[in-house]
């Protein structure tokens, strides 16, 4: 067993793609070196690193251009956990780039891994039955019922006004494929780059493990990385540098420490938005319920910052 401590580092969104960028390569390798240098504080505290990450602006790129591949070419369309699959190998790649330019900057020899990872959930997941989750390029009314009857996919209106989107499940993660070897591993100190996009999504059906249509959420499927290799502490990153209730209100508080109980009771009253602070909560509470350790919720650029974040504690 490796004396040095094991943290799971979730990446938001805005590690890669920030607000009003059009999300070119050049934009992309630049957000997410500057993440990866917000870790030097914990590579140089001698962290063992597993790193999480989102790709929702990613895949739904990469599903435009098979879009576009099959009205031109004629080249078919691929299933979304094939999708999936491809933002995590071009996503880690990424991390990977931004990783070795900050080891350069500092004299570091370390090495790193990006591992396409399965992550299973239950076939029969309530979620398959009512999928809420958007995904992809807006359509016209027309087109999406005009998709509806070809494929059977689901499309909803964007509450927004700015079309219509096809919808899928996002089932709960119930179990992280070779999980023993992403533990292995990071305790042999390479930093691990897993569950890209929460995962390559499968179920069992017919006796195996099969890709299924869905989105498995980030954060919970890094929170289950995170319990099932034992990590000693879980990092959520994302665009803010507390969690706050009554968020964007006169009587607005930044939260720096809480419970268990009291995240289960702001989540009841509704504090946090769904697709953006309550998954992350939930994530937390999955992680410290299971093993006891606490889970920080901050900015990025904080994360060597003992006075920023949230504290997510047992309690």
């Amino acid at each position: 067993m490796s004396e040095k401590k094991l943290a799971v580092i979730a990446f938001g969104g805005n590690a890669l793609l920030k607000s009003k960028q059009r999300g070119t390569y050049k934009e992309q390798l630049e957000n997410v070196t500057e993440t990866c240098r917000s870790l030097i504080p914990m590579i140089k505290a001698g962290y063992n690193i597993v790193i999480g990450h989102g790709n929702g602006p990613q895949v739904g790129n990469v599903m435009l251009q098979h879009k576009a591949g099959k009205a031109t070419y004629d080249v078919e369309d691929m299933p979304l956990n094939f999708c999936v699959a491809e933002t995590q190998g071009s996503i880690g790649a990424l991390i990977e780039d931004g990783l070795r330019h900050i080891f350069a900057e500092e004299g570091w020899d370390r090495d790193t891994v990006t591992l396409l990872t399965h992550v299973e959930v239950d076939a029969n997941d309530p979620h398959f039955w009512n999928p809420t989750k958007p995904v992809g390029p807006y359509c016209s009314a027309e087109e999406a019922q005009e998709y509806h009857e070809a494929t059977g996919d689901v499309y909803h209106e964007d509450p927004k006004g700015n079309g219509w989107r096809k919808v899928v499940a996002s089932p709960r993660p119930i179990r992280i494929q070779n999980i023993k070897l992403i533990r292995q591993l990071a305790e042999q100190g390479i930093i691990v780059i897993t569950v890209g996009g929460g995962g390559i999504p499968v179920a069992m059906k017919d006796g195996y493990l099969q890709g299924v249509e869905a989105v498995i959420d980030k954060d919970l499927a890094s929170a289950l990385t995170a319990t099932q290799i034992e990590a000693d502490e879980f990092y959520i990153l994302t665009d803010v540098p507390k969690v706050y209730i009554n968020f964007r209100k006169p009587n607005e508080k930044a939260l720096d420490e809480i419970t268990v109980k009291e995240a289960k009771k702001y989540l009841q009253q509704g504090q946090f938005t769904e697709g953006s602070m309550a998954p992350k909560i939930r994530a937390a509470i999955l992680f410290v319920e299971t093993t006891g350790h606490p889970c920080i919720i901050t900015e990025a650029g904080k994360l060597g910052d003992e006075s920023c974040g949230t504290r997510i504690v047992k309690g």
